[in-house]
């Protein structure tokens, strides 16, 4: 019997394997369709976003920052183009030949430019990869003049800070510095990231939220390569405000030019309102040094200088303000009814209190001195007898009254208060009380004295100006175009309580100081501008230390004393207050008044 062609052990067989390739093909179906559901349905909007991140970069935009101008309007701060050199990495065609060419025209090693650009990942071949910031002009002819050399290199430009007079009012305004870390996460720098230029000290640091404007950005289109495909958005920076500084540039010059090859500070001020206009002090430093970052080495050689190069004499530097005391012991004698200013003292040349013998400056003695003459020849014995009348706490009281041993409140910072002692103030300090020969050494202002230039500008200031201490300003306004954030205010800090006829008899002397034969401060005299004034020679080592080093003039220069002149103009109706310093520069009379007649001259005479 013939056999049928139908086997049903191998129907079934396929059938069952029919059934599990279908049971596959559903499994698969239904696994596609669900991660198709998550990847679309339930983590689709995250995708999306990454997409879009991934397809638009955000570009910074720096902002310009503020000028910094004078009261005039010339400009002393700006911003100028500083150009970076950065290459493609997919253009680059020779790494060696390039390497080697740009060794050449601006000094990068190639071990530099593979760090470089190893650094990059190459996760962007096309985006740009900065190889050196702020090349020279020269170096940037080179690679202009080369670029057809340079495969992949290209230049770009960015604002940079520029100091145009250089180590001019460096100590105001101050020196741009990389922000710090620490900086950053203190969130007083909204605008700011790591890499940002700010102010670190002066009118820079102090004036920073509105010199840095504002950054703006773009959105960009590139491709997966980070090639460039289009700008999709534009947000434009707000450049910073201007800042004009109450400073006169030309007196500020001057000044400065008259403290070059010096130590010490000058202050000038508008003696009706505490607009300072000008405030040098030397030595000086370049803040453009600043700019493109300073090593190490140079920062350390600059910090561990004794010269001090960054310090600001004029509100950190204390001094002895030794005979300009004087004009403190004379309101406190007058206002307290312990000096008669017609009463005259006899100056031999010694003041005696117990064993101790105290000299005046001038060897044989000044003869009989009232209080104008004390004052106009700096008697020395006159003020020790005045000062032992008064006593420690008179005279501290009235020095604090005068602005001494406390900040003027000068709106920059890192100002330093002084000292005025105290009888409480020295037992505190050292353990043992007053001494009465302290008292004697202080009424000529010595002793444990310590006062700063601009106190001293304001207390002569206030002398003359009716007796108002005004807070110290150097910002007159601050502002662009036309519209200003900020405008200057006299703002008077106090008010001395002291007689008017007290203050017009030692405004008188100190004309005398300056205009009378005997005056020590004759050679600060104009001709047709009456000058007031007063001296001050600050001995830097005791008496009996000197006579045992020999003649002053042999002293080394760290030991010789400081000269004073502090001083006003026209003495009627004073313009111009000022207050000069210069360490170890001997007599008063002679290294410090002669600087005074020059910039009263250049300021009230030839304009």
């Amino acid at each position: 019997m013939k056999r049928s062609g139908f086997d049903p052990v191998s129907a079934e067989a396929f059938s069952k394997r029919f059934r599990i390739v279908g049971f596959l093909i559903i499994a698969v179906t239904v696994a596609l369709v669900m991660r198709l559901w998550l990847l679309q349905i339930v983590n689709g909007p995250s995708y999306r976003i990454q997409s879009e991140n991934n397809r638009i970069h955000l570009q910074d935009i720096p902002s310009l920052r503020g000028l910094i101008l004078d009261r005039n309007g010339r400009l002393l701060v700006a911003n100028e183009p500083s150009f970076d050199l950065y290459v493609i990495p997919e253009e680059i065609q020779d790494p060696v030949k390039l390497f080697s060419n740009l060794r050449y025209l601006v000094g990068i090693i190639p071990e530099q430019v593979e760090k470089r650009l190893d650094g990059n990942n190459l996760r962007y071949p096309f985006k740009p990869v900065l190889l050196k910031k702020d090349i020279t002009s020269e170096q940037l002819a080179l690679v202009e003049t080369h670029l057809f050399n340079l495969p992949g290199v290209l230049i770009q430009v960015r604002p940079k800070r520029h100091y145009l007079f250089g180590p001019s009012a460096c100590h105001l305004i101050g020196y741009m510095g990389q922000i710090s870390e620490n900086q950053l996460k203190s969130g007083k720098y909204p605008e700011n990231k790591a890499g940002d230029l700010i102010g670190k000290c002066g009118v820079e640091k102090k004036w920073e939220k509105y010199l840095n404007g504002l950054r703006g950005g773009e959105q960009v289109e590139v491709d997966a390569a980070g090639r460039t495909l289009k700008v999709v958005s534009r947000k434009p920076p707000v450049p910073g405000q201007n800042i004009f500084l109450t400073i006169d540039s030309k007196l500020q010059f001057l000044a400065e030019k008259n403290l070059k090859g010096k130590k010490g500070a000058i202050v000038a001020m508008n003696p009706n309102n505490g607009e300072v206009l000008a405030m040098a002090s030397s030595p000086t430093f370049d803040p453009n040094r600043f700019v493109a970052g300073i090593d190490r080495t140079e920062w350390n050689k600059m910090v561990s200088s004794k010269d001090y190069p960054l310090q600001n004499r004029a509100i950190s530097g204390l001094y002895p303000p030794g005979s300009v005391f004087k004009i403190v012991v004379a309101l406190a004698g007058l206002q307290e009814g312990l000096l008669d200013p017609e009463e005259e003292v006899f100056c031999n040349g010694r003041y005696r209190l117990g064993d101790h013998t105290y000299r005046c400056w001038k060897k044989w003695g000044h003869g009989e001195v009232s209080l104008h003459r004390g004052l106009v020849e700096s008697c020395d014995v006159y003020f020790y007898t005045m000062g032992r009348r008064l006593g420690i706490d008179k005279m501290a009281y009235y020095a604090k009254m005068l602005g001494l041993g406390r900040p003027t409140g000068f709106e920059l910072g890192f100002e330093k208060q002084g000292l005025v002692p105290t009888r409480e103030w020295k037992l505190k300090r050292w353990g043992i009380p007053w001494q009465a020969g302290e008292t004697i050494s202080m009424a000529i202002g010595q002793s444990f004295l310590l006062v700063t230039p601009l106190q001293m500008a304001s207390m002569i200031s206030a002398v003359f100006n009716g007796g108002y201490l005004y807070r110290p300003k150097v910002i007159e306004r601050v502002g662009k175009n036309g519209k200003d954030v900020y405008h200057f205010k006299p703002d008077p800090m106090g008010h001395l309580q002291i007689k008017e006829e007290n203050l017009m008899l030692v405004r008188k002397a100190l004309i005398g100081v300056v205009n009378e034969p005997h005056g020590t401060g004759r050679r600060a005299r104009l001709k047709r501008v009456i000058v007031a004034g007063k001296t001050g020679t600050a001995q830097v080592i005791n008496l009996e230390t000197e006579k045992g080093l020999g003649k002053k003039a042999d002293l080394p220069s760290g030991l010789r004393d400081h000269a004073w002149f502090v001083a006003v103009a026209p003495a009627d109706h004073p313009v111009l207050a000022l207050a000069i310093l210069i360490e170890n520069g001997g007599h008063g009379g002679s290294a410090a008044a002669p600087i005074a007649k020059r910039l009263f001259k250049a300021y009230l005479e030839e304009g």
